[in-house]
Protein backbone atom coordinates (compact mmCIF):
# COMPACT_ATOMS: atom_id res chain seq x y z
CA UNK A 1 0.00 0.00 0.00
CA UNK A 2 2.81 2.37 0.92
CA UNK A 3 4.65 1.59 -2.33
CA UNK A 4 1.50 2.26 -4.33
CA UNK A 5 1.18 5.75 -2.77
CA UNK A 6 4.83 6.54 -3.57
CA UNK A 7 4.40 5.24 -7.11
CA UNK A 8 1.32 7.43 -7.72
CA UNK A 9 3.05 10.43 -6.13
CA UNK A 10 6.07 10.00 -8.41
CA UNK A 11 3.80 9.43 -11.41
CA UNK A 12 1.78 12.60 -10.72
CA UNK A 13 4.95 14.61 -10.04
CA UNK A 14 6.50 13.41 -13.34
CA UNK A 15 3.30 14.19 -15.24
CA UNK A 16 3.21 17.75 -13.88
CA UNK A 17 6.94 18.21 -14.49
CA UNK A 18 6.70 17.12 -18.14
CA UNK A 19 3.42 19.01 -18.67
CA UNK A 20 4.93 22.21 -17.24
CA UNK A 21 7.95 22.06 -19.55
CA UNK A 22 5.75 21.40 -22.62
CA UNK A 23 3.44 24.31 -21.76
CA UNK A 24 6.45 26.57 -21.07
CA UNK A 25 8.02 25.80 -24.48
CA UNK A 26 4.74 26.41 -26.30
CA UNK A 27 4.20 29.73 -24.54
CA UNK A 28 7.78 30.76 -25.37
CA UNK A 29 7.13 30.06 -29.05
CA UNK A 30 3.87 32.01 -28.89
CA UNK A 31 5.64 34.96 -27.28
CA UNK A 32 8.27 34.96 -30.04
CA UNK A 33 5.55 34.93 -32.69
CA UNK A 34 3.70 37.72 -30.92
CA UNK A 35 6.89 39.81 -30.77
CA UNK A 36 7.56 39.30 -34.49
CA UNK A 37 3.99 40.19 -35.42
CA UNK A 38 4.03 43.22 -33.11
CA UNK A 39 7.21 44.46 -34.77
CA UNK A 40 5.68 44.00 -38.23
CA UNK A 41 2.55 45.86 -37.12
CA UNK A 42 4.65 48.69 -35.72
CA UNK A 43 6.55 49.04 -39.01
CA UNK A 44 3.31 48.99 -41.01
CA UNK A 45 1.78 51.66 -38.74
CA UNK A 46 4.89 53.79 -39.15
CA UNK A 47 4.72 53.44 -42.94
CA UNK A 48 1.03 54.26 -42.88
CA UNK A 49 1.59 57.38 -40.78
CA UNK A 50 4.40 58.56 -43.06
CA UNK A 51 2.30 57.90 -46.15
CA UNK A 52 -0.65 59.82 -44.71
CA UNK A 53 1.65 62.71 -43.83
CA UNK A 54 3.16 62.74 -47.32
CA UNK A 55 -0.27 62.54 -48.91
CA UNK A 56 -1.71 65.37 -46.85
CA UNK A 57 1.35 67.53 -47.48
CA UNK A 58 1.60 66.90 -51.20
CA UNK A 59 -2.10 67.07 -52.00
CA UNK A 60 -2.77 70.26 -50.09
CA UNK A 61 -3.42 72.99 -52.70
CA UNK A 62 -2.41 75.78 -50.36
CA UNK A 63 1.06 74.33 -49.86
CA UNK A 64 1.53 73.85 -53.58
CA UNK A 65 0.37 77.42 -54.19
CA UNK A 66 2.82 78.73 -51.58
CA UNK A 67 5.67 76.86 -53.22
CA UNK A 68 4.73 78.28 -56.62
CA UNK A 69 4.59 81.81 -55.17
CA UNK A 70 8.01 81.41 -53.57
CA UNK A 71 9.52 80.19 -56.81
CA UNK A 72 11.02 83.15 -58.60
CA UNK A 73 10.93 82.40 -62.33
CA UNK A 74 13.56 85.01 -63.14
CA UNK A 75 16.23 83.24 -61.12
CA UNK A 76 15.32 79.78 -62.36
CA UNK A 77 17.58 78.55 -65.14
CA UNK A 78 17.17 75.29 -66.99
CA UNK A 79 20.33 73.24 -66.91
CA UNK A 80 21.27 71.41 -70.07
CA UNK A 81 22.17 67.75 -69.79
CA UNK A 82 25.62 68.56 -71.17
CA UNK A 83 26.27 70.77 -68.13
CA UNK A 84 25.83 67.89 -65.70
CA UNK A 85 29.11 66.20 -64.84
CA UNK A 86 29.26 62.64 -63.59
CA UNK A 87 32.76 63.01 -62.17
CA UNK A 88 35.19 65.69 -61.05
CA UNK A 89 37.71 64.71 -63.72
CA UNK A 90 35.22 65.46 -66.51
CA UNK A 91 34.52 68.87 -65.00
CA UNK A 92 38.24 69.66 -64.69
CA UNK A 93 38.94 68.56 -68.29
CA UNK A 94 36.30 70.90 -69.68
CA UNK A 95 37.45 73.74 -67.43
CA UNK A 96 41.01 73.28 -68.69
CA UNK A 97 39.82 73.30 -72.30
CA UNK A 98 37.81 76.46 -71.72
CA UNK A 99 40.71 78.15 -69.96
CA UNK A 100 43.03 77.21 -72.84
CA UNK A 101 40.57 78.64 -75.40
CA UNK A 102 40.19 81.85 -73.39
CA UNK A 103 43.96 82.29 -73.20
CA UNK A 104 44.19 81.79 -77.01
CA UNK A 105 41.49 84.39 -77.54
CA UNK A 106 43.28 86.85 -75.22
CA UNK A 107 46.53 86.37 -77.13
CA UNK A 108 44.75 87.05 -80.42
CA UNK A 109 43.18 90.20 -78.99
CA UNK A 110 46.57 91.44 -77.69
CA UNK A 111 48.19 90.86 -81.07
CA UNK A 112 45.64 93.07 -82.80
Amino acid sequence: MFKLKIFFSILIFSFFLIGTSIIKNKTRQLEKNIDLISEKIHLKEKDLNESQLDFSYLVSPSIIEQKINHLDNEEYLIMNYSNIFLSLSGFLNINNKLAFQESKNEKKIKKK
